[in-house]
């Protein structure tokens, strides 16, 4: 049986918080290959040291490999960078303990995957890369330097970008812009590439709504609207709020959920206290819960600034198998294309307090338009977000690779 590593410093692991997407590409693949999944000892998203024994615990069909890392703070902070280096140096020791076949890594850390597929290489091991976010990119955006100061210090993410995409036998990008960032940013071509969108585990987010459905209590009055996801610099949440600010005085059943925290918690919460408004933070939601509350609430915000580089998000596949209306205020190019052509959503200009009142009230006052909207969401989930099919791509892509 030919051996496959699966190596990302971000990772959910059973009973954690954040995104389980390689846990679940782990274990698809562990049905046809010996498969390890070599990761971190520090949690990114709850910004802890994991509980190794509990984790050795686990019963999974791949290998769990931590490697050490001492861990940050903040997701933009040089402590991070500094860790990262010390985790990179950890995963290559695990992969020199083995002899695999392909290396699946992910990208960023671009340091890492630049170290990772420097050693696949030189040890003539089949290399895939993952494009799952854009750095510096995403860090210049909250770097509070100028221009062209941020151009000299990111200078190094580019060139291990570069790195990372010269030694890779393929790519996976979690949408068509990162799956070509190789090719139109770096010159990297002939090599194949597959677009997979990160998706959602449908058959668990259905059972999380049948499991909290009557625990998520809304009265029959009132109207939803929904953000899940990070309260940080990316995610225009005071422009939700000030609608809703506005909305209150005219329609007062419009209610906005805010599912999630992050840094700038606080601050988005300061904002709501300005003026009057029905605005709830409901802190993190398990992720079961969560798919009760998206599948209760009536519109669902992919709720971004202006400058945010994302393209198509891992929110996204949850949001759709909820099957609601989508407001999109994300400028990607090609999120907003699929939005129109797919008709599940509605495209808003970012930041911009009347578009999105305006867009509110078409929504709220137009239950037709909710309900088909709503449809072609869950129709779109099913057949291009559901991991259990999508990823069979992934699989595809390294059976071709490998062999």
């Amino acid at each position: 049986m030919k051996c496959i590593a699966i190596v990302t410093l971000a990772v959910a692991l059973e009973g954690e918080k954040g995104y389980s997407r390689f846990r679940f590409l782990a274990d698809l693949l562990s049905n046809d290959y010996d498969v390890d999944l070599i990761t971190s000892t520090f949690q990114h998203w709850e910004k802890r040291q994991r509980n190794i024994s509990m984790i050795s615990g686990m019963k999974t069909k791949y290998g769990i490999r931590l490697a050490y890392e001492p861990g940050y703070k903040k997701n933009v902070d040089f402590r991070r960078i500094y860790s990262h280096k010390i985790a990179v140096k950890n995963i290559i020791k695990f992969l020199q303990k083995k002899q695999y076949d392909l290396i699946y890594c992910i990208i960023p850390d671009n340091n890492m995957a630049a170290a990772v597929g420097k050693y696949a290489k030189e040890n003539r091991i089949k290399y895939i890369v993952d494009i799952e976010d854009l750095w510096p990119e995403a860090m210049e955006m909250v770097s509070p330097l100028p221009k062209i100061i941020n151009s000299l210090i990111f200078s190094s993410f580019r060139k291990k970008a570069k790195e990372a995409y010269k030694y890779a036998d393929g790519f996976v990008g979690t949408s068509d812009e990162y799956r070509d960032v190789p090719k139109n940013k770096y010159g990297i071509e002939n090599k194949p590439a597959i677009t997979v969108y990160v998706g959602c585990d449908l058959s668990e987010f259905d059972s999380g709504v049948k499991e909290f459905e009557k625990e998520i209590i809304k009265p029959e009055d009132e109207f939803w609207i929904t953000y899940a996801g990070n309260l940080g610099s990316s995610y225009d949440i005071p422009t939700l709020i000030r609608a809703a600010q506005e909305l209150y005085h005219t329609n007062a059943k419009i209610e906005v959920k805010i599912l999630g925290g992050g840094p700038l918690e606080n601050d988005f919460k300061a904002v709501a206290q300005e003026r009057k408004c029905n605005v709830e933070f409901v802190g993190y939601t398990p992720y079961k819960k969560m798919a009760a509350y998206l599948s209760k609430s009536d519109i669902l915000v992919n709720s971004f600034v202006k400058k945010a580089p994302q393209s198509i998000v891992t929110k996204i596949g949850d949001y759709l198998a909820a099957g609601k209306p989508m407001i999109n205020t994300l400028s990607s190019p090609e999120f907003r294309k699929k939005v129109e052509t797919d008709g599940f959503g509605i495209n808003v200009e970012a930041e911009n307090i009347e578009s999105l009142k305006k867009c509110i009230r078409k929504l709220e006052s137009t239950p037709c338009l909710v309900k088909t909207m709503g449809n072609s969401a869950r129709t779109v989930a099913e057949k291009e977000f559901d991991r259990a099919k999508a990823y069979i791509c992934i699989k595809e892509l390294i059976e071709n690779i490998i062999s």
